[in-house]
């Protein structure tokens, strides 16, 4: 179906990241946009101010008259969502066009120039971040965020008028691979999701054939460290970089007083005095990849300063709530081994002589079977860690595999507990910290506002 053609759009897991922006964007087209999700959120009672029609039962007759016209109704769907899905099955049987969301992504890759950010971890900062640089600038972008912006309050940009679009490329369930990228950064390739790759070797491979789909006259800009095979068209150019070296690089950084800033090298035009908006030291690199993709399609230099300067980051990626001397608590989205220690990296350099606390909730079962011990030496750089239960998502227990693997192999030294999700709120009025972070990828953020308001009251 082209898009074009759409009157009605669909959405079953309306509530999710990725799908919002795909709901956000077919509203902008003036659509009649609906759809189902389990659960009630902030971020569907916003779309339904914005006009979709949402319902949170599994029901066939709740689906709006308007979106029952196969001839022009488009369904989209996200891979959480159980193929025996009653809603899902009524299209199927209909005769509906059913997209995953990233083939809806696909097609505007082939309709404007996609700007794509993929990765195990790094892909939502470095994606929102050249999304913001790029809308500041001349050339504006439309985008798909997979977190919401501090900068916009959503995890959507429209332009009228730019052919861009930045996408975050998804690489769980192969999505990514629906994608068409004009320019595409990888900033890591930790194994991941091997509930769906199976192994290591066919996760790289995923990455290795999503090169491939880049198109000719386009860019590969991807980290200089990757244990990755890369096999790109004819006409595509390949750029290496990283935070101390590679085509694209930082040099002369400076990490004080609480800010960050460093010069952007670069093979088209070097640009000093590069002050980060969101002073965290991971966002060096990161900011390195999105101003590599933006002046590679043309913004200045100044439009490159002024878009690293006030950018604003990303909620639940490093998201501070609470900052002074006496105090620091932020929430941070990390859920893969690689991802914690890059936070908690951060975190102890820049708070060097505190001491730092996380209370972490494990998101997956499958993902703690198959990296209990990297988590634990991951969450072994801090000075505390709170194990909470593992967040299933879609997923069925294992036998064996709790939190306790992770707790049993922190190394000596962590002081270390674990607790029930719905004794943190008793927990954090009874302690007294001095750097506390929320790890995770689960709903344990949901107590976010509650700690924050708990920590504020002391």
């Amino acid at each position: 179906m082209e898009i074009k053609d759409i009157k009605a759009v669909y959405l079953v897991g309306a509530g999710g990241i990725g799908m919002s922006a795909i709901a956000r964007y077919f509203l902008s087209k003036k659509l009649v946009v609906a759809g189902y999700d389990k659960t009630p959120s902030n971020l569907t009672h916003e779309l339904e101010k914005e006009g979709m029609l949402i319902h949170y039962e599994e029901n066939v007759d709740l689906i709006p008259e308007a979106c029952k016209d196969s001839k022009n109704t488009l369904v989209v769907y996200t891979p959480a969502i159980p193929a025996e899905h009653k809603e899902l099955v009524y299209f199927r049987k209909n005769g509906f066009t059913i997209e995953k969301r990233a083939q809806v992504l696909g097609t505007l890759t082939r309709t404007h120039k996609g700007l794509c950010v993929a990765g195990t971890h790094g892909k939502t900062s470095t994606s929102t971040m050249c999304a913001h640089i790029m809308h500041q600038s001349h050339l504006d972008c439309n985008a798909f965020l997979g977190g919401i912006s501090k900068n916009y309050g959503t995890n959507y940009i429209l332009s009228d008028k730019s052919d861009f679009v930045v996408i975050e490329a998804d690489e769980f369930d192969r999505s990514f691979h629906w994608l068409r990228p004009w320019m595409s950064v990888i900033t890591s390739t930790d194994p991941d999701h091997l509930d769906i790759y199976g192994t290591k070797e066919a996760y790289l491979e995923s990455f290795r054939h999503y090169t491939e789909l880049i198109q000719p006259g386009g860019a590969l800009i991807i980290h200089k460290d990757l244990e990755m095979k890369q096999h790109v068209q004819d006409g595509v150019k390949i750029y290496e970089y990283s935070q101390d070296e590679g085509d694209f690089h930082a040099e002369n950084i400076k990490i004080e007083n609480g800010g960050i800033t460093f010069d952007f090298i670069s093979p088209i035009k070097n640009v000093t005095g590069i002050e980060l908006g969101q002073p965290v030291p991971i966002n060096i690199t990161n900011g390195v990849a999105a101003m590599a993709m933006a002046q590679l399609n043309g913004c200045t230099a100044d439009e490159l300063r002024n878009g690293m300067k006030t950018y604003g980051g990303v909620d639940r990626r490093f998201d501070f709530k609470i900052k002074n001397d006496k105090l620091v608590f932020l929430s941070d989205y990390a859920h893969h081994p690689k991802e914690i220690y890059q936070s908690a990296k951060s975190i102890r350099e820049l708070y060097k002589n505190r001491k730092i606390t996380a209370i972490f909730q494990p998101h997956l079962y499958t993902r703690t079977r198959d990296f209990y011990k990297d988590f634990a030496n991951s969450l072994s750089l801090l000075d505390e860690v709170i194990l909470c239960d593992i967040y299933p998502a879609r997923e069925q227990p294992i036998p064996g595999v709790t939190s306790k693997l992770i707790y049993d192999n922190l190394k000596p030294g962590v002081e270390k507990s674990m607790i029930h999700k719905e004794n943190v709120l008793g927990l954090v009025k009874s302690r007294d910290f001095d750097v506390l972070v929320v790890l995770g990828a689960g709903d344990l953020d949901n107590y976010v506002p509650e700690i924050t308001k708990i920590l504020e009251s002391k």
